[in-house]
């Protein structure tokens, strides 16, 4: 029994399951004002302890009015800005949904700016609040009231310097080029982790290969949100045998498909329970961007998607974001650190993410949206030209097979010869199969 009780411990202390709850604990708005909150109440108390210090000469003579009269304007001021800040970043939040995708909803309220500004806000009302109602039944003595005044400027400083930083932030936060950087940032964190590991530290399962061994099921039906590698591992050293996962994080999860399949020592005498295999799967309702790359990209392809739709007819912010796509595939096919140890879950079988199904989430919706603007054929085009230029026969073979789907699409919705043949001379550079500097010399601008 000890021996799955440590394995369990050591899943939950895990560096990547302490990485998974922090990005939790981010997007709740009251965890953040929270803390801070409690901080400051503390801070009121820190204060009564510089009375037991003896007196100085050198310190000022601070009077409890003057602490007061600041601590009444601080009280007076902190609460109607905390709900100015609150009702400007639920306006954020709406715009983000609205003007990009509501997927992207979770990046726009994890903001680090907003999050400090309202809990420097909430943190400065408590802290006068608590500081007056001290000071007004005579708690402190000489030196408890300097350091109290000191704090108080302190607190006043920061709040002031937070308030004009936040400014510049929410000024910016929901709007549609700052949620594209967003959702570029966190996929492009994401596909870095993935192409150090990708295989999630385990061993790659070869393409194609059927799993053998018996099938573990989903009794609920969401989207698998994470995997708990070292349980797996530790299930497969418990029953000697290993583990092949057939549903990596982002994969629609359902009682009728197979999480993972497991195979035992024949000479096991105890029965085996799948329980802990099925615990080792995170399903949600929705899909998340810490483990799943190609989240990163079907948010972007939706953005794009809504840009084009005839209510918003945006073809540049869809140009933008193809480029933003292939920068985020040149990441990707970027040599990154490779491990040079053995694997460390080597009981754990992970199939390799798909070039072509990340392409089919990145370009199908925008090729199919775009198809009747030949500025959109033309970036993509491009784009498709750049990327099967980058050395990889797997991206290459993909960013082939969608130039011509892309021209396909175009030579159906395009009406004017001239914009179908623009398109044709693109995609005739898209499609040469070897990169050389003559393709590159007579590529068009």
């Amino acid at each position: 029994m000890a021996g799955p009780d440590l394995a369990s411990l050591s899943s939950l202390f895990s560096r990547d399951t302490l990485r998974f709850v922090l990005r939790r604990i981010r997007e709740r708005l009251w965890v953040k004002p929270l803390f801070i909150g409690i901080v400051s109440v503390f801070a009121v108390f820190l204060a009564k302890l510089s009375d037991q210090l003896q007196e100085s000469d050198l310190l000022p003579v601070i009077t409890t009015e003057s602490v007061q009269s600041l601590l009444s304007v601080m009280a007076a001021s902190m609460l109607p800005i905390a709900m100015f800040a609150v009702a400007s970043m639920v306006s954020a939040y709406s715009s983000a949904s609205n003007t990009a995708t509501p997927r992207s909803f979770p990046l726009v309220i994890s903001d680090d700016v907003s999050q400090n500004a309202l809990s420097a806000f909430i943190g400065a009302f408590i802290f006068s609040v608590v500081a007056l109602t001290a000071s007004k039944n005579q708690y402190f003595e000489g030196n408890g009231r300097f350091t109290l005044f000191s704090l108080t400027l302190l607190v006043l400083a920061f709040v002031i310097f937070t308030f004009v930083r936040w400014v510049d932030r929410i000024a910016r936060l929901g709007r549609l080029g700052t949620t594209v950087d967003q959702a570029e940032r966190a996929t492009a964190a994401v596909m870095r982790r993935r192409r150090d590991a990708p295989t999630l530290g385990g061993v790659l399962l070869p393409p194609n290969s059927q799993p053998a061994g018996d099938a573990v099921f989903a009794d609920e039906v969401g989207y698998v949100q994470r995997i708990d590698m070292e349980a797996l591992q530790a299930f497969a050293k418990r029953v000697g045998g290993t583990v092949v996962i057939n549903a990596l994080p982002g994969a629609f999860a359902l009682p009728g498909r197979a999480l993972a399949f497991y195979t035992s020592d024949p000479a096991l005498q105890e029965p085996v329970d799948p329980a802990a295999l099925v615990h080792a799967f995170r399903i949600g309702g929705d899909r998340l961007f810490d483990d799943d790359p190609r989240f990163g990209l079907v948010v972007l392809a939706e953005i794009a998607g809504r840009a084009l739709s005839p209510a918003v007819n945006d073809p540049g912010t869809a140009i933008d974001i193809v480029g933003t796509l292939a920068r985020l595939f040149v990441l990707w096919n970027t040599p990154g650190e490779k491990a040079k140890d053995a694997p460390r879950f080597d009981r754990v079988h992970v199939p390799a993410l798909d070039v072509a199904e990340m392409f089919n989430d990145a370009f199908t919706p925008i090729a199919r949206d775009g198809a009747g603007s030949v500025e959109v054929g033309v970036r993509l085009q491009k784009a498709f030209f750049a990327l099967g230029l980058c050395g990889d026969d797997a991206m290459r073979a993909a960013a082939l097979h969608h130039a011509r789907l892309a021209l396909a699409r175009a030579e159906q919705a395009l009406t004017l010869a001239e914009d179908v043949q623009v398109l044709r001379d693109l995609a005739a550079f898209a499609l040469q199969s070897a990169p050389s500097a003559a393709a590159n010399a007579g590529l068009p601008r």
